[in-house]
Parts: structure tokens; C-alpha cells; sequence
């Protein structure tokens, strides 16, 4: 069985959790004994993406940019994936820039967000997501969510339920040695324990709901550190300096420097609005990190009993939650535990490859 998949969001400027979201794929794929060929398709680039999102296949190239693609697949439906992948059994587009169906396809709907907060996307985005639905709703055979979250939002969408298959995504199960750990933090000049917030600063993140949760703290004891690129439609920059002192922001840092600051932290904080997974809080959860995080979107699904789930919207229930846990390190240990043995026993790679080969297998008749 030989499957295209579309990896054009390892491009991007910000790539985020789709682009780690289908390399996780493609990579638990590639360490089944038996599994398909997988050929990657992208638009046309000088150079390959930056690390970490080089995919860890061979990609075939559309001698078209992107903007070029994006227009052709989604206002022409053109053109065909295997005028350069070759002849293929399926296609699964990992996001939401949907290809023609010249074989039998498969739409990873990782969340549909822009539904539920459109003011938190620029009208282009806006315009880009609205025709992405319309072309799963018509052409996708089946559509791939991670979390029963996004399927019921599909279906409320108008997507028949009989087209849904959940496949959870999975993370890197390696626990980083505590003098790892520790080497990191130094690195950072973090002395001290600290809350970390990992992610794309935009929206519906809710950094701003984060941020006034800790000025609401008032700690002086521990530093809020925040990991990750700056996003769209974001004031962070103003919100910072606003926001007095104990924050850092590292920004964008390696893969291993992040699952070790995930390991030295007192808490890792993830209280976005809406998420159709939440692969940080999962990471966290890895790395024996008692987790903060929402009750709304698939972080609670994904979190379970060994997160403290928060609304979003009220910040002193953040905050409550980070000064329970802040002042009683047993408990927290204890919930980075059961988080962790959670995370293994719930949401492996195995799980994710065979979710998506029997997916594959169902598209191929």
C-alpha cells in the first residue's frame, strides 16, 4: 500500500502543532515493521524547513509555491497529488489544505477553532478554513480526528459521523534524567522553580488570561517562563511589559530543550480557550509535569484526573490552580506521576500507527 501525504505546513513560517502533529504521524508509520510507503508532497522550496520539522521522509515537491498550490488545490482542485508522488493507493492530507480527490482521501481535522472563536483568525485565514470544511465535507471519504472533542465538533459541523475515525496522537516517551534537566535551566539562567506555558503566542492560547492569572498570584518566589514562537494577531510584546516582573520569555527553543524545561518545572500551565488535542499537555504529562489546564477543547480529554482542569475564562481559577499546586510539591509529584503512566499506557505511537494504517486499509477497499 503506497499513501501521499501532505506535509506543506512544515513550511510555514510557524508551523505549530500541526506540522509536530503529522511528523508524530509519519514517524510512529515509519517504525512499524510493515507498514505502507509513504511519500511526502509539499510545494515548491528552495530548502528544506528548519528543525524540528524536517519531515523524516523522501517529499515530493509541486512545481508551485504555496500560495500557488493553495489556490490550485482548494479554488481549481488542481493539481493531481501523483503528478509528482507517482501512483498512490490514498491520500491523507494531514491539514487543512485539501488536495483533489484523485485517489481515495483521508482530511485530519485537528480542530475547527475558527468556528468557535472566528475573531481569533485573520479574514484570509478565515476564508481559507471555511473552503478547507466545505472540500472535507464533499470529498473526504473519511475524516481524521485526534480527540472525540474535534469528531463531535465535525459532526455538528454537517460531517456524517459514519466518515469519523478518532486517532489520538502520541508523544516522545523518553523522561529526561534530572541532571539534564538541570543542565538546561542553567543554560536558561532559570535558578529557581518556575511555571512554564509552552506554545504559539496567539489567541486562543489565552496567554492574556495566563498573564493576568499570575499578576493576580503576585509570586516573587517562582518565574512564569514562556516557550515558543510569536503567532498572529498577538500583543504579547505590550501584555509583557504591562505585566511586571518574574516572567521570561525564552521563545523559540530546541525539541530536547523544551522536554527538559518541561522536566525541571514546577508546573507547565496550558489554559488554552480551545484545543482539538493539546499536544504540550500531553508532553508534560510525559515528562512527569503536574499540568494546568482547560476544561473546554481536548486538553481535558487528553489531561484526565491527572490534570487540574480550569475555565479558561476566569483567570482566578487559573491562578488558584497554580498556587495549589505551587505550595504542595507532594501533590503536585503526585499528579506529574499518574500523568505520566497515563500518558504510556494512553496515548503510544502503536496506537496512533495502527489507528491510521487501518484507516489507510479502509480507504483502499
Amino acid at each position: 500500500m503506497r499513501v501521499a501525504i501532505t506535509l506543506e505546513q512544515c513550511w510555514h513560517s510557524v508551523p505549530g502543532g500541526t506540522a509536530a502533529a503529522a511528523l508524530g504521524c509519519v514517524e510512529a508509520l515509519g517504525r512499524l515493521s510493515a507498514g505502507p510507503e509513504i511519500v511526502g508532497v509539499s510545494a515548491w522550496h528552495r530548502n528544506p524547513p528548519q528543525e524540528p520539522f524536517a519531515p523524516g521522509i523522501a517529499v515530493e515537491a509541486v512545481r508551485l509555491p504555496r500560495a500557488g498550490l493553495y489556490w490550485g488545490w482548494h479554488q481549481m482542485r488542481w493539481p493531481a497529488v501523483e503528478r509528482t508522488a507517482g501512483p498512490v493507493d490514498a491520500i491523507h492530507a494531514t491539514g487543512m489544505a485539501v488536495p483533489p480527490r484523485t485517489a481515495p482521501l483521508a482530511v485530519t481535522v485537528n480542530d475547527l477553532a475558527f468556528l468557535r472563536h472566528p475573531d481569533h483568525f485573520t479574514p484570509r485565514g478565515m476564508r481559507f478554513f471555511v473552503r478547507s470544511l466545505e472540500l472535507t465535507r464533499i470529498d473526504a471519504d473519511l475524516v481524521v480526528c485526534p480527540s472525540q472533542h474535534t469528531a463531535d465538533d465535525c459532526a455538528q459541523a454537517g460531517i456524517d459521523g459514519d466518515r469519523v475515525r478518532v486517532v489520538p496522537y502520541w508523544a516522545n516517551d523518553r523522561l529526561v534524567p534530572p541532571e539534564e534537566a538541570d543542565e538546561v535551566r542553567q543554560r536558561y539562567g532559570l535558578a529557581g522553580r518556575f511555571v512554564l506555558w509552552v506554545g504559539t503566542a496567539e489567541p486562543r492560547k489565552n496567554l492574556a488570561g495566563l498573564l493576568e492569572s499570575w499578576q493576580m498570584l503576585g509570586r516573587t518566589a517562582e518565574d512564569l517562563v514562556l516557550v515558543g514562537p510569536e503567532g498572529w494577531k498577538s500583543n504579547l510584546g505590550m501584555e509583557l511589559a504591562s505585566s511586571g516582573q518574574s516572567i521570561r520569555r525564552l521563545g523559540f527553543v530546541a525539541e530536547a530543550d523544551k522536554r527538559a524545561l518541561m522536566r525541571a518545572a514546577a508546573v507547565v500551565c496550558y489554559p488554552s480557550l480551545t484545543e482539538g488535542f493539546g499536544l504540550p499537555v500531553l508532553e508534560a504529562m510525559v515528562q512527569e509535569a503536574p499540568v494546568v489546564t482547560s476544561t473546554t477543547g481536548a486538553t481535558a480529554e487528553v489531561a484526565g484526573s491527572t490534570g487540574v482542569l480550569v475555565d479558561p475564562t476566569r483567570s482566578q481559577e487559573i491562578a488558584d490552580a497554580l498556587a495549589g499546586l505551587l505550595d504542595s510539591p507532594d501533590d503536585a509529584a503526585r499528579l506529574g506521576k499518574q500523568g505520566r503512566e497515563r500518558a504510556l499506557a494512553e496515548f503510544t505511537w502503536q496506537r496512533t500507527a495502527n489507528g491510521l494504517v487501518d484507516v489507510y486499509r479502509e480507504l483502499a477497499g
